[in-house]
């Protein structure tokens, strides 16, 4: 069980391409599982299994993987092309220098180009001719998708230290901060992440039979259902765990759970752009929303899963989270949103 959401700009703007194409968005979320009345809500989120259904149903109805929006059509089965040429390598730096020249052969190219300085290493987006990304969607797409693929293939985290962007902050900015856990910077020269060159190193643990189970549900899941484990917010996550009923794990213990001090594990969290409290909020909220969608599940019942001994507190947290009651989300889940 995923609890993870996302955000409804992300659903909106992967839209987009679909709606330039000319294609009923309604269907397309529909199709997906999500209620177009949910959209309504201004702060909505989808669950990860609904953002990835979405991701596939796009893909499949305009036969494009930059869905409309990269600056040339992508034919469907280009991604899984690059990645059965890519699981072949021996090491990260390997695969992303492949992935750059199996990009380079499609013009205008839509891609990632690996750059070392010193000890750091970038991934420097290089998009040539007009791309209709006004939400900036499919930028972000392809930062996420490179980043998680490489962590895939060598089973470790690839650890980020920057995450830089040609454009402005954008208004759904702070979403950034539970993407890419590292400090970012808005208005830079290029668009690029930056990690430790050491990773470039990592054997390539992935076989081909295991790439053709990832491939299934790839790249939606890269998008929709980010691997967490080996982060300091993944890591909290997961010793909190999913039962509110209980007393809450202070940060002292969590501290000591992870075999550091609470002292450095404020400092990483700060590093990744979170705190211990919004992490136990998002993960209150993200059950919140996974338990509303039960529609047999009472409201008072949910309160009490995620931690609320008074309903009336769950009502107005709930609100705070995202802009409407727990009642008024039911609703739009169901279309029945007045």
């Amino acid at each position: 069980m995923s609890t993870l959401t996302v955000s409804r700009h992300f659903v909106d703007a992967s839209l987009s391409g679909a709606r330039r194409l000319g294609l009923d968005s309604r269907a397309l979320l529909d199709e997906a599982g999500i209620s177009p009345d949910l959209l309504r809500i201004e702060m909505a989120r989808v669950s990860s299994h609904q953002f990835s259904k979405l991701m596939q149903v796009i893909w499949l109805r305009t036969g494009d993987e930059f869905m409309g929006m990269g600056p040339r059509r992508a034919r469907s089965g280009t991604f899984a092309t690059m990645c059965a040429l890519v699981v072949g390598c021996q090491t990260l730096e390997e695969v992303y220098r492949q992935a750059f020249s199996f990009s380079r052969l499609f013009e205008p190219m839509a891609s990632m180009e690996l750059e070392i300085l010193e000890d750091r290493a970038r991934l420097v987006s290089r998009i040539e001719g007009t791309i209709h990304d006004p939400d900036y969607f499919l930028r972000e797409s392809l930062l996420v998708i490179w980043h998680r693929l490489g962590s895939w293939l060598i089973g470790q985290p690839v650890e980020l230290e920057k995450a830089e962007f040609d454009y402005p902050r954008p208004d759904h900015g702070d979403e950034y901060r539970h993407i890419f856990h590292c400090p970012l910077s808005f208005e830079s020269d290029c668009t690029a992440l930056t990690f430790n060159k050491r990773f470039l190193s990592a054997p390539v643990i992935r076989d081909k039979p295991e790439m053709r189970q990832f491939l299934k549900t790839s790249p939606a899941d890269l998008l929709s259902r980010p691997d967490e484990s080996n982060t300091w917010t993944g890591r909290i996550r997961g010793l909190i765990g999913r039962d509110f009923s209980k007393p809450m794990p202070d940060f002292d213990w969590i501290a000591q759970e992870l075999h550091t001090s609470p002292q450095t594990l404020r400092r990483r969290l700060k590093q990744e752009n979170t705190s211990f409290q919004e992490i136990k909020d998002l993960l209150r909220r993200d059950m919140a929303i996974y338990y509303l969608a039960q529609p047999e599940m009472p409201i008072n019942d949910i309160a009490e899963r995620v931690g609320f001994t008074e309903p009336s507190t769950f009502h107005r947290a709930f609100k705070k989270w995202t802009g409407v009651t727990p009642g008024a989300w039911r609703e739009g889940e169901r279309g029945d949103l007045k």
